[in-house]
């Protein structure tokens, strides 16, 4: 499946954890002003962001649907070092589902990016990761159940030109060279009425 192991997967960590709670994936979801958020990546895929955020010092509660990738994700888990796996909870099922289980301060979505059609490819394990589940056609439909379950906000990880989740226009958008993070606020008591 990943062209990288679980080990060295976990091992890559260490690099990404040193750049501290400034990085861009920390401020998105908050975590340069608290470390005790209780985090639900409703699309975990291979894993490196919900560990990044563990090792952050986050709970991050995993939702991964594809067989697959599930399986490569416990194996990854393993090769944690023991504080960052003890707070990350993994969950096989279908997000759009499960969100509708709890309350968490921040729900993450990273959807499958949709092919840009540029020359250059996107690195091995997220190649690897498409070549294995295909894309996430079903992606805008994660926004509305992502904003019922979120007490703070919800974080979309997107493609620095790609349009919105849903069609629906983030209160922020946090840009890096090569992702952007669309901030969302939780549903408000009328939203989850309707």
């Amino acid at each position: 499946m990943d062209q990288q192991s679980p080990a060295d997967a976990a091992r890559d960590l260490v690099r990404r954890v040193a750049a501290g709670r400034r990085q861009l994936l920390a401020r998105a979801v908050g975590l340069h002003r608290s470390t005790n958020l209780h985090i639900c990546d409703a699309t975990a895929g291979l894993g490196r962001d919900a560990a990044l955020m563990a090792a952050l010092g986050a709970r991050v509660d995993c939702f991964e649907r594809h067989a697959d990738v599930h399986a490569w994700l416990e194996r990854f888990l393993t090769a944690l070092p023991g504080d960052t796996r003890a707070r990350i909870r993994l969950r096989h099922g279908d997000a759009r589902e499960l969100l509708g289980s709890g309350q968490w301060d921040v729900v993450y979505l990273d959807p499958m990016y949709t092919p840009s059609g540029k020359a250059a490819l996107p690195r091995a394990h997220a190649q690897s990761l498409r070549a294995a589940v295909g894309s996430d056609h079903d992606a805008d439909a994660l926004l509305a159940p992502a904003r019922a379950a979120a007490r703070r906000r919800v974080v979309v990880k997107r493609a620095p030109r790609a349009p919105p989740l849903a069609g629906n226009s983030p209160m922020e958008r946090m840009r890096g060279n090569s992702v952007r993070f669309d901030l969302y606020p939780p549903a408000t008591a009328h939203d989850r009425i309707a």
